[in-house]
């Protein structure tokens, strides 16, 4: 009944791998209850190994002392008179997110009165204190060792207590409760607001036994700990400094434990790519990234500056303060730079004045950070700067509809009212030049042409890598043979997260006709990149290997189990290892992964969607039926299930029940052409053409360059007569498809 293009057939695969992005809160807190009302089991606190760091002191007292007071000495405390900011005095609040919570101290000990996990209020003692500004949390403690960040705030500014998730309800079967995985602070937090963090969870007790050997950020997060006087950064070089920081400092998935001071970062983490929600289309931050993924974009970043030219790496604070930090560089004299830093391109000029800002001093625009790294607003309070350092461009604000750094002053001017000023400002010369934001925006939205500019952005060796990473990735969306070639041209980048993302590229090949390009990627110096190489080979049969490729294989696919393994408290690893059985033919084991994925979280749709989607290809039809019902009445809201759901019911025949199923699905993600197209031709199939047709043509004035709803409304119009709305819409496929077939890497 629908047409199964091949770019219909790659979006209609059981859900892929999907990593937990960690989000660890800037500001989040810990804590654990030692009583408990009779319902529930105590949780034991984490074991902790006491670091001496008297050692560090001895020789280092300058550095001792500016970290004594810096976030990082104060990310967790125990909970004291002066550690503790919020008011426990008694204090009762209401908010829609936690229902009624009592604030309060009671034998030495700060409590907080709430609804826990099973709905029923309770109280739980405060252990820790998370974060000093602008805000507090605090965690308290759940039976399996949990601990979880309240999500009532103390705001440090206003002093008062403030809601993190304002639209979330009181109830545990919210996702954004207190007491949910979004909150869990062995996962979410301890990482990066501890020193020498081990999760250690058992799945078969579904509990936590995580152990640190500091509750705080200490020399040996940054330091080697195996070699005194030894730091991470050996060599001084600023690649290694920023993985260094990177391994808190960005937005990753965890795929094992840390390997070593000195170890590559995708060795451990995988950084999250310029992708939505994440991040504009234009590479501007958007969702909490932190600094790392925008910083990479930076032109400092290419030119050599690293973390510590502008942050002094034990106090956190600048150097200097206001435009006296930008102008140690960027001045009429000369630059204040280390010699490994490229300053060949600094213009010598006195920003620091009216004729280069055009505002008066002291008020907002004369900064440089207000123009050059605008802040957005994280955790409600929290405003965090775009550390991507560009130059503001509302001329492009008007063409791509993304964010510039006029609006966050003139606002209600808009884009066009701020670009006529800068023109006028700076005249003929201003900064006009094509940015590799417009290529990624392009390649976002399927634009005619857009394959050729992500092709020019990857053949530019001036691009930042993580952009050409995530050039590959929106390639994706462009299957064919010319994208094919783009992914093996890259399989021997010298950056590993270019090179990772041409080895997930090579997904749009038959498992079989991957074997050539990837083999030698499975051992590749990168963990990441083996990794995924090996994910990709899982379902071609070892037999077809030679005996050392195999063995290769075997390896690679050992360290994939047990990056899913690190993280068994998460949903996410259970649905790769069913993904995995399910490539390796092994449906049983794929069945029961997909099952321990929604042990962990009941609301989990990928694994919801895939256990029905195995049921489907075994020919159990009603089996993934009741498997997607049983799912809806979970998460009514997932229009993913709906549209699964409308695929079974038309394979059963049930043409009615399908048109309602894929309908709905339409409308709870109306942003999604795929389920609008398939809808459109079930509607013009089992009810109609003109039903079919109206849903088809609203589709495509959303999603003018979807190659499914162009062939369909072009076919569809020649089939009613309209020869001219027909060729119309074939000659702009043509153009589309002309564009992918011309693309050579």
């Amino acid at each position: 009944m629908v047409a199964r293009t091949p770019q219909h057939a790659r979006a209609g695969r059981r859900w892929p791998l999907v990593l937990a992005l960690l989000g660890v809160a800037g500001a989040i807190g810990l804590a654990m209850a030692w009583r408990w009302p009779a319902r529930h089991a105590a949780a034991p606190p984490p074991r902790v190994t006491p670091v001496d760091g008297q050692a560090c002191r001895d020789c280092h007292a300058a550095e001792t002392a500016a970290w004594e007071h810096s976030h990082h000495a104060l990310a967790m405390q125990l909970p004291t008179a002066a550690s503790v900011l919020g008011d426990f005095g008694d204090l009762t609040v209401r908010t829609a997110s936690t229902g009624i919570t009592r604030f309060r101290q009671r034998d030495g000990r700060y409590w907080i009165h709430t609804a826990g996990p099973d709905g029923g209020a309770a109280d739980y003692d405060v252990r820790f204190t998370f974060g000093v500004d602008p805000l507090q949390q605090y965690l308290l403690a759940l039976p399996g060792g949990r601990l979880q960040a309240f999500t009532l705030a103390w705001d440090t500014q206003r002093r008062r207590w403030y809601e993190l998730n304002p639209d979330a309800d009181a109830t545990p079967r919210d996702a954004l409760h207190w007491t949910g995985a979004s909150y869990n602070w062995n996962y979410m937090c301890a990482d990066c607001h501890s020193t020498g963090v081990r999760k250690n969870y058992d799945a078969s007790t579904a509990t936590f036994g995580t152990t640190y050997t500091a509750v705080n950020v200490t020399c040996e997060a940054c330091h080697d700990p195996h070699s005194p006087g030894t730091v991470r950064n050996a060599g001084r070089t600023a690649a290694v400094e920023i993985d260094t920081c990177a391994r808190c400092h960005a937005r990753r998935a965890t795929i094992g434990t840390d390997a070593g001071p000195r170890a590559p970062l995708l060795d451990t983490y995988v950084p999250a790519l310029i992708e939505a929600p994440l991040y504009h289309d234009d590479g501007q931050i958007r969702d909490e990234v932190y600094e790392y993924g925008s910083f990479l974009q930076s032109r400092m970043h290419a030119r050599g500056v690293r973390c510590s030219d502008c942050h002094e790496p034990h106090s956190l604070r600048t150097h200097s303060n206001g435009n006296a930090l930008c102008t140690a560089c960027h001045n009429a004299t000369a630059p204040a730079l280390r010699h490994a830093v490229d300053t060949g391109g600094l213009k010598r000029f006195d920003y620091d004045s009216a004729r280069h800002h055009f505002h008066a001093p002291g008020t907002p625009g004369s900064q440089c950070v207000d123009c050059h790294m605008p802040t957005r607003t994280y955790m409600g309070i929290d405003a965090r700067h775009d550390h991507s350092l560009r130059i503001p461009r509302p001329d492009l604000a008007v063409r791509l509809g993304t964010p510039n750094a006029c609006g966050a002053c003139h606002a209600n001017q808009g884009p066009a009212w701020a670009a006529d000023a800068i023109a006028r400002w700076y005249g003929p010369a201003r900064r006009s030049e094509h940015t590799w934001g417009e290529d990624l925006w392009a390649g976002a939205r399927r634009e005619p042409g857009a394959l050729r500019a992500l092709q020019s952005l990857l053949r530019d060796a001036a691009t930042p890598a993580i952009v050409r990473a995530s050039a590959l990735a929106r390639l994706l969306d462009f299957p064919g043979e010319a994208a094919l070639r783009v992914f093996t041209a890259h399989l021997t980048a010298t950056e590993p997260l270019v090179r990772l993302q041409a080895v997930t590229g090579l997904e749009l090949l038959v498992p079989a006709e991957r074997v050539g390009h990837l083999v030698p990627l499975l051992s590749d110096p990168i963990r990441a990149v083996r990794i995924e190489a090996a994910r990709l080979l899982a379902a071609v049969p070892i037999v077809r290997f030679a005996p050392a490729d195999a063995a290769a294989l075997r390896r690679a696919l050992e360290e994939y189990i047990a990056a899913q393994t690190t993280n068994a408290d998460r949903p996410e690893a259970h649905l790769n290892l069913g993904n995995l059985h399910a490539d390796q033919g092994d449906t049983q084991r794929a069945a029961q992964a997909y099952d321990a994925a929604l042990r962990l979280d009941a609301r989990f749709v990928p694994a919801w969607a895939n256990r029905a989607d195995l049921e489907a290809a075994g020919g159990e039809l009603d089996r993934a039926e009741r498997t997607l019902r049983t799912a809806l009445r979970r998460v009514p809201e997932a229009a993913q299930l709906h549209h699964a759901l409308g695929l079974v019911l038309i394979r059963q025949r049930r043409g009615s029940a399908a048109l309602e199923a894929l309908r709905e699905a339409t409308r709870l993600a109306p942003d999604e052409p795929r389920f609008a197209y398939v809808y459109g031709v079930a509607l013009y199939d089992g009810v109609g053409a003109a039903r079919g047709r109206a849903v088809l043509d609203a589709a495509l004035t959303r999603f003018p360059n979807d190659r499914d709803l162009l062939q369909a409304v072009a076919a569809y119009a020649q089939a009613a007569g309209d020869a001219p709305a027909a060729q119309r819409h074939l000659q702009r496929l043509r153009s589309i498809e002309a564009a992918l077939a011309g693309a050579t890497p």
